[in-house]
């Protein structure tokens, strides 16, 4: 098991690349329009999202992408096409627009299914924070490590939570204007960290382009 310190500093890191704090204004565009009960049933389901997903990484990230044949480049490429489709929706103001793959749906599915993809991964847990995850679990082999590690993603998913509880607050105090223009800020802010994703992601899969 690792000090103390250590698993401050994994925490840390951690919530710096998720930045849950800074993508309240992302989950005030996906939440616009909700009720209460639908707002807290997405935020529940997109904080349980990244728990799972992160829970995967550390247990068997690194087994399961090697099964599949996926680099962790391949996986950063792959979400950051995701965020800018997204991007695009979003600089055409209809982010909420339900896809045809998605028409089948109740509203209330379909929020669900975009609670998941693309805003708890890749936006939220994406190749930045399973990488990390990754990597960080090989530094010891005790169980109470794997504790200890379990323990920091079910703090950051609670940070996830009461970030959507905390957006109807933000939201109140920039008005529909203010976020129709914040939609279009974010959909042009979304679509460089999809490029930054994109050429990463190349980087690391043909590294003659570094």
């Amino acid at each position: 098991m690792l000090e103390f310190t250590e698993y401050t500093k994994i925490f840390i890191s951690l919530f710096a690349i998720l930045d849950p704090i800074g993508i309240i204004p992302v989950i005030i565009l996906f939440t616009a329009g909700m009720t209460a009960s639908q707002r807290n049933r997405n935020g529940r389901i997109a904080s349980l999202a990244v728990f799972l997903i992160l829970l995967a990484a550390l247990l068997i990230g690194e087994s399961l992408l090697a099964f599949f044949g996926i680099s962790i480049h391949s996986l950063g490429l792959a979400g950051g096409i995701l965020l800018m489709v997204m991007a695009f929706k979003m600089l055409n103001g209809n982010v909420h627009q339900l896809t045809p793959e998605t028409s089948g749906l109740s509203a209330d599915d379909s929020r669900s299914v975009l609670a998941i993809v693309p805003l708890s991964t890749p936006l939220l847990a994406g190749p930045g924070s399973i990488s990390t995850v990754i990597l960080n679990a090989h530094k010891a082999t005790e169980i109470t490590h794997y504790l200890s590690m379990s323990l920091i993603i079910a703090l950051l998913s609670l940070s996830v939570w009461l970030t959507f509880l905390a957006a109807p607050w933000v939201e109140r105090r920039m008005g529909t204007l203010g976020i129709d223009i914040f939609t279009r800020l974010m959909g042009l802010i979304l679509a460089a960290i999809a490029v930054e994703f994109v050429a990463s992601g190349m980087r690391g899969l043909f590294p003659a382009l570094g």
